[in-house]
């Protein structure tokens, strides 16, 4: 005759395994939904990646971001397909493929940060319904990108923030805007400059 207390404790013990491991994959699952990409899958730095980054490569990713906030413009100006140029605006310039990006765009103020490439897409062309807000920064269009900067760090060699003024000129003609940035520089897999942050701000006017 079968010990039935035995039984019926061990059916408990597999029901409160059971239940363990479900709710440890459902932990998992809500995680790794909210992780950035990559996040699970630790990853060996490259030899490029390794690289001290250097002044004049950030200098270089500037003025090449600030060409392709101006060259969206033109094509959306063109009747082009300006949303796939801002689509390789931020492929080529930003890290989301390789961590948490931390974007704060200026104009955005219900949805101040954009740690998701829909997010920063929308801010750049408009037209997300998720973020109503948005009008499309650089559809405004611009005709000059002007980069000032306070100063440049790479303390830690792999990664360098620079912070300071740029100034947008309108297409249609009219003053440049002062805006205040602080960006932080990783490398991609390639060795390529990419933004994993990106702090954008109007400056304080005491007088508004």
């Amino acid at each position: 005759m079968k010990n039935t207390a035995f039984v019926s404790t061990k059916t408990r013990l597999s029901f409160a395994a059971a239940a363990t491991a479900l709710c440890a994959t459902a932990a998992v699952a809500q995680s790794n939904s909210m992780a950035p990409i990559g996040a699970d899958q630790p990853r060996t730095p490259t030899e490029a990646q390794l690289e001290c980054i250097t002044e004049k490569e950030v200098i270089a990713a500037q003025e090449a971001w600030g060409r392709g906030i101006i060259e969206i413009g033109e094509v959306y100006s063109a009747d082009g397909d300006y949303r796939q140029a801002a689509i390789d605006h931020i492929d080529e310039f930003y890290a989301y493929d390789e961590s948490l990006v931390l974007f704060k765009p200026t104009l955005a103020s219900v949805e101040q940060f954009r740690p998701s490439f829909d997010g920063a897409l929308s801010y750049f062309v408009g037209g997300n319904p998720s973020f109503p807000e948005d009008k499309g920064f650089a559809i405004t269009p611009w005709s000059k990108v002007r980069w000032q900067n306070a100063g440049i760090t790479n303390n830690i060699c792999n990664m360098a923030v620079a912070m300071g003024n740029y100034y947008f000129t309108p297409a249609n003609g009219g003053e440049e805007t002062k805006v205040e940035y602080t960006i932080g520089y990783i490398r991609d897999a390639e060795g390529d400059l990419k933004m994993a942050v990106h702090k954008s701000t109007i400056p304080y006017n005491p007088g508004s």
